[in-house]
């Protein structure tokens, strides 16, 4: 178990973060972009500046350094189990002292058609609260991760890395519904209930989403 306990010391010392994103064993075979982002917005640049920071710490490697641009402020690195991060915010300037809190966690997916998709997960119960033609959609979630969709090719070019990849996404994502496999092989699994409480009978429930990379033998 010692990845998974890297992987989950990682996460705690870089962003501190342990119920939004869990981590489990995974020997199955991968190369090159496993097809998803996780993103951090948070409100000013110097909240990106401390994460980003820790992340280096916590043993990331750079990809984007953090930078001012037009839409912001941010930059993008790949944690030791390969899952690539984004850290950002909308803000090109601080507008109160530097703190460490994270506005929201978005996991991206990348589609070879977004339209194709979307269609997918409204017919599984989501909500769409975002949706810009078939370049982006984002699903209404009122848990701890929002869900969206981002063209493949359009998403690895905003996280600086190349399109290819082949084998397992090495991602998870559990829901109150049963087993099944989207559009772009992405699986989900059942959440488990807690005590005395029966599982929903179908239908995702985005607020009890959670995203579990898997970090045994990752390809970095």
């Amino acid at each position: 178990m010692a990845d998974k306990t890297a992987a989950e010391r990682f996460l705690a010392e870089a962003f501190g973060l342990a119920e939004q994103v869990r981590v489990r064993e995974s020997g199955a075979a991968t190369s090159g972009f496993r097809g998803f982002t996780l993103s951090l917005t948070v409100g000013q640049p110097s909240t990106v500046t401390s994460l980003f920071e820790s992340a280096i710490a916590a043993g990331a490697t750079v990809i984007k350094p953090v930078t001012k641009s037009f839409w912001g402020y941010g930059g993008t690195l790949q944690a030791p189990d390969g899952t690539i991060w984004k850290i950002a915010t909308s803000e090109k300037k601080d507008t109160g002292p530097a703190t460490r809190a994270i506005d929201s966690v978005v996991l991206l997916l990348g589609c070879a058609d977004v339209a194709v998709s979307k269609k997918f997960y409204v017919e599984h119960g989501l909500t769409v609260a975002k949706s810009f033609g078939r370049k982006y959609v984002e699903f209404d979630t009122t848990g701890p991760l929002k869900l969206a969709l981002y063209g493949r090719k359009a998403l690895a070019k905003d996280a600086g890395v190349p399109a290819d990849g082949t084998g397992s996404h090495r991602l998870a994502l559990t829901a109150d519904a049963g087993n099944f496999t989207d559009p772009d092989g992405f699986t989900w699994e059942p959440a488990p209930a807690p005590s005395g409480v029966s599982p929903s009978d179908g239908g995702l429930a985005p607020e009890n989403f959670v995203a579990k990379p898997t970090s045994s033998g990752v390809n970095p």
